[in-house]
């Protein structure tokens, strides 16, 4: 029997994009001949991206969730509040921006139906700008040297998880993570395959370079105490070369005796030593800031309606409109 599935697409102000992907994913699915569901969760968008999405529940109310959340939470809380809403063995996860077509997602699902409980993608030819691709670079290697998560394009979220590691994500509580990441710490299989990938035709990118550096950090932060243990072995570095430098200026005023023109130096390698404490005051800030959000056990996310089918009626599909408070 061909697994089902569940296509997660995260929306935040796609509203001019909304129409063709709509007819480009289902045509999509309908051709893998499976049954599906397509989840789609809006992120607190403020253009019509809700109404179009409620105008498609009501056009294809057979394979169609529409997870609302009443504030805009970040692309990974609302991928987790439509994984607690999804009902299929395999789970896809797709942007809506269709810079990766949909017509993908076959790909994925070979790769699932042959034993892989974990499928990540590596975008091939990529479609974005030349910082875009070379900060990626950078953190994918910076990624590798600091936790045990190997994947090779980050970026790309059109990726597979299975249902045991929908399942075991679901159990998590973190306030703070990178699905992809976490996805793969859970996986027993993974695998790697190479998709297509287009350039944005309509709207533009959620990402600014100050939410690709906070989403690093969660990645890092999340996944490893690397940085905490690079900052502690820089300060023992940094303090057996003061103390070094320290004697060897004792040394020399004995023997030369007191001078004026390192001062200079001085100030320098001071304000040094200033910024590399800074740093590590930052980095255990990361630390300290992600447990505090964590004890005060806030929901990661408001759910404010569901678009679903209602299966408690048994003679003849239904359709409704749940209101939801507060969810984990």
């Amino acid at each position: 029997m061909n697994a089902t599935l569940s296509i997660v697409v995260p929306v935040f102000n796609e509203e001019p994009g909304l129409p063709l992907l709509f007819e480009r994913l289902y045509a999509a699915l309908d051709k893998l001949g499976r049954r599906y569901e397509v989840v789609f969760v809006d992120d607190g968008s403020r253009d019509r991206s809700v109404a179009m999405l409620r105008e498609q529940f009501g056009r294809r109310p057979d394979c169609t969730r529409v997870i609302v959340l009443a504030r805009n939470v970040g692309q990974h809380m609302a991928i987790l509040a439509a994984f607690a809403h999804t009902r299929g063995t395999y789970v896809i996860t797709l942007d809506a921006d269709l810079q990766n077509p949909p017509e993908e997602i076959g790909k994925i699902v070979t790769a699932m139906d042959a034993g892989a409980d974990y499928v990540g993608t590596v975008r091939v030819r990529r479609q974005d700008v030349f910082w875009r691709k070379a900060a990626s670079r950078i953190m994918n290697r910076l990624r590798e040297q600091t936790t045990q998560i190997r994947i090779t394009d980050q970026g790309c979220m059109l990726r597979g998880y299975h249902r045991g590691v929908i399942d075991a994500i679901n159990r998590c509580t973190e306030v703070s993570t990178f699905v992809p990441a976490l996805g793969y710490t859970f996986a027993q299989n993974p695998v790697e395959i190479e998709v297509a990938h287009a350039e944005r035709t309509v709207g533009e990118s959620k990402y600014s370079i100050y939410r690709l550096i906070r989403l690093n950090f969660d990645l890092m932060t999340g996944f490893s105490v690397a940085p905490l243990q690079f900052v502690s072995m820089a300060g023992i570095v940094i303090a057996l070369l003061s103390l070094g430098f320290v004697v060897f200026l004792a040394v020399r005023r004995l023997i030369v005796g007191p001078e004026a023109e390192g001062l200079f130096t001085l100030f320098g390698i001071a304000f040094f030593l200033m910024g590399v404490l800074l740093v590590g005051l930052g980095v255990v800030g990361e630390y300290v800031g992600r447990i505090y959000e964590q004890v005060r056990q806030r929901p990661r996310y408001t759910v404010a309606a569901i678009l679903e089918e209602d299966e408690s009626v048994q003679h003849g599909p239904a359709r409704g409109e749940r209101a939801r408070g507060a969810v984990e």
